[in-house]
């Protein structure tokens, strides 16, 4: 009796022991794949690998952090880069995928600067901003001089059902057929050069803009609204072209911009809304006359970065709609046209009394 109760405790002990075994191999295995792991991102010299990574996580920072001290002497380079700045981001997960290839400690800390810096810049612009309520909404379109279903982007205007609709780059030979194309939606319009202003709202005080250009391309007029009167200024400033030889050729859509802030800096009425093809975004500093006193209505209430150009593959937000005296509620851009752009929109709350 004494012995088949001594077998039975050692065939129980033994069980016991085999239960301990199996989490403390188990505890093994997660040990020595840990250990395993931390040979290979631990080689020899891990601190000096990825050096060059890590340099152009530094050089990135520069850019993205000193953009604006990037000199405008040679070629406009600082107005280009300031253009296409946000697509900077698209670097970052390139470097993001060679640190890691690469095993390296010091390009993944690096790495961490332009992360930060780009997230402390447009990372604002990757939410939806957008709020309820507003009681004015504007539109504004490059149409196109060489649009070649003109009807068709006037139908597309009209259906988005905006109360003020800004067309800019309007061919003589078209200009009649948006005229005709939107009577029905909107009974009071003034076209002045190629720019042009329809509204759902009566307009007065309707005049050119001189934008030092030779011949017209804005204007501005006082548009009486339910609920006030707001200065709505259109404005289409020059193209810039990017050269070999040159550079980024902006000079005279820079001094374009002079004059129109020059413009809205004298109007007499509270709310001012901007409308138009600036051909440059509110990072470049060469608009600095105009964005200094308005507030973009895709920064303050829009979802996403809102790229206007090219319509096929928008890749800068060129078109913008710029506030002062009204508060953004929301902003959009519509569905293609006939154009190279395409349409934007917002919703604007304007003040008591205005």
């Amino acid at each position: 009796m004494t012995q088949a109760h001594s077998g039975t405790d050692a065939t129980a002990s033994g069980g016991a022991a085999r239960e301990e075994a199996a989490p403390a191999a188990g505890g093994g295995r997660i040990e020595r794949a840990a250990r395993r792991f931390t040979r290979w991102w631990r080689p020899a010299g891990m601190w000096r690998r990825g050096i060059v990574t890590a340099a152009v996580c530094v050089l990135l920072t520069g850019v993205l952090f000193f953009h604006s001290h990037i000199p405008n002497r040679i070629g406009n380079l600082g107005s280009l880069t300031e253009t296409f700045l946000p697509w900077l981001g698209l670097v970052l997960p390139v470097l993001l995928v060679v640190a890691l290839l690469r095993r390296s400690t010091t390009a993944l800390i690096a790495l961490v600067l332009p992360v930060t810096v780009w997230l402390n810049l447009f990372g604002g612009q990757l939410t939806d901003k957008s709020h309820s309520g507003g009681d004015l909404t504007v539109l504004t379109h490059n149409v196109n001089a060489q649009n070649a279903d003109p009807d068709g982007t006037a139908r597309d205007v009209a259906k988005a059902g905006a109360d003020i609709v800004a067309l800019e780059e309007l061919a003589e030979n078209q200009a009649p057929r948006y005229v005709k194309d939107l009577a029905a939606s909107y009974p009071y319009h003034s076209v002045q050069g190629t720019v042009g202003l329809w509204s759902k709202y009566p307009l007065s005080g309707v005049r050119p803009v001189d934008i030092r250009m030779g011949w017209t391309r804005a204007m501005r007029a006082a548009v009486r609204t339910p609920d006030g009167t707001v200065a709505v200024y259109v404005a289409h400033l020059p193209s810039v072209r990017v050269k070999f030889d040159a550079g980024f050729t902006a000079g005279q859509r820079d001094n374009a911009a002079e004059a129109l802030g020059q413009a809205i800096v004298a109007e007499p009425l509270h709310s001012v809304v901007l409308l138009g093809d600036l051909n440059g975004t509110m990072n470049d500093r060469s608009l600095a006359s105009v964005t200094s006193q308005m507030r973009s209505t895709q920064g303050a209430a829009g979802n996403g970065m809102g790229f206007s150009w090219p319509a096929n593959w928008p890749m800068a937000r060129i078109d913008q709609i710029m506030v002062k005296g009204a508060e953004p509620r929301s902003s959009w851009t519509l569905p293609r046209t006939g154009s190279d752009h395409l349409p934007v929109a917002a919703r604007l709350q304007l003040p008591a009394g205005s």
